[in-house]
């Protein structure tokens, strides 16, 4: 076998070749990277969990694809990337903020992230935006546009990007804010005469997420002085990150110069869940909590959860008739769940007709 960059190059290269066939694939493992290669088996390190288990999904696709480049059988196994070694200080001379304090005054939560964001064809092309703008924060796609309806994952893919800058550079001055709260913020700065800090706080960011920017529309000083915060940040190199439940198009009474400002940058269309991330939520969902769980009834539970804000609901719910009965969620817990479930909804439906 060549050198293992060599040969992980050349095979990227010709994964590059075939991605008309494989686009969801290619781009997932272009960010991966080999730890080692034997004459039978390759271990591949991920980025994170969501993609760690996209690819796990996809491990005869990939393999295959290996035989194609090297024509002979190779094993696959991922890994999660090793975890960076922390320089560690004196306690006496440390005075720096932990990440999660940096967070926090960020305005960021603390379980949105890259590990826990599951990736599919219906958010690939999010996740890989996302990515980019990690690696070149205002410079790549700024502003960035997410939308789609509600549980689709756009307040946390938001999250994980604003974590990920932070991690990589703890002075970036970055926050996080729902339009309504930027609305009213600046109205109570009005009321007591303090938008000068109001816009010393907000204009002189290095990356500024607005969740749900749709509220903005309609109210014309706020418009106006998000157009001025928006020039501000992005004059000075820094990155915009804009979410809503609509194309910015479709966004009514929202000012013509704020449209242009929104269609100049790139914007994503995240469509929702289909049954494999469901399935792939559920298995993060899963492992967070320590909760045992067979795939195949993972499986049953995506396949009748269509909406993935339930999925964690349904999970905990099956969790707790086990507990202390069984170790594992197995097909026949599910199954008798479901069962009980559909039981107790033509009780209340019965109930209703009386």
């Amino acid at each position: 076998m060549p050198l293992l960059s060599s040969f992980w190059s050349e095979f990227l290269e010709g994964a590059h070749k075939n991605e008309n066939k494989i686009p969801v694939l290619y781009s997932i493992l272009k960010h991966a990277s080999p730890l080692e290669l034997t004459d039978e088996k390759i271990i591949i390190s991920c980025d994170n969990q969501g993609a760690k288990i996209f690819l796990e999904q996809r491990k005869n696709e990939v393999e295959d694809e290996l035989y194609r480049h090297t024509k002979k059988r190779v094993r696959v196994e991922f890994v999660l990337k090793p975890a960076k070694k922390k320089k560690i200080d004196s306690p006496l001379l440390s005075f720096e903020p932990s990440p999660e304090d940096l967070y926090s005054k960020s305005g960021l939560n603390h379980k949105y992230n890259f590990d826990n964001f599951a990736v599919s064809s219906t958010n690939q092309v999010a996740y890989a935006a996302s990515s980019a703008v990690v690696n070149n924060p205002g410079t790549a796609y700024n502003p960035l546009f997410l939308y789609g309806g509600v549980g689709v994952g756009k307040t946390h893919l938001a999250q994980a990007v604003a974590k990920k800058i932070l991690d990589n550079d703890k002075n970036k001055k970055v926050y996080f804010c729902p339009g309504d709260n930027f609305t009213n913020e600046l109205i109570e700065s009005i009321r007591e005469k303090s938008t000068a800090r109001f816009r010393r706080k907000y204009r002189h960011l290095g990356l500024l997420i607005v969740d749900d920017i749709q509220f903005i529309a309609g109210k014309e000083h706020i418009q106006e002085e998000f157009f001025h915060t928006f020039n501000s940040i992005v004059s000075a190199g820094g990155q915009i990150i804009l979410t809503s439940d609509r194309h910015p198009s479709s966004i009514k009474n929202l000012e013509d110069r704020l449209r242009s400002r929104f269609l100049g940058g790139l914007i994503v269309d995240i469509q929702p869940p289909d049954f494999e991330l469901r399935s792939a939520i559920l298995l993060i969902k899963a492992k967070e909590k320590n909760i045992n769980i067979d795939i195949e009834a993972a499986k049953i539970i995506a396949e009748r959860t269509l909406d993935s804000r339930a999925l964690e609901g349904v999970l905990l719910s099956i969790y707790a008739k086990i507990i202390g009965i069984k170790e594992k969620i197995d097909l026949d817990v599910v199954e008798l769940f479901f069962t009980q479930k559909e039981d107790n909804k033509k009780k209340a439906n019965a109930k209703r007709c009386y």
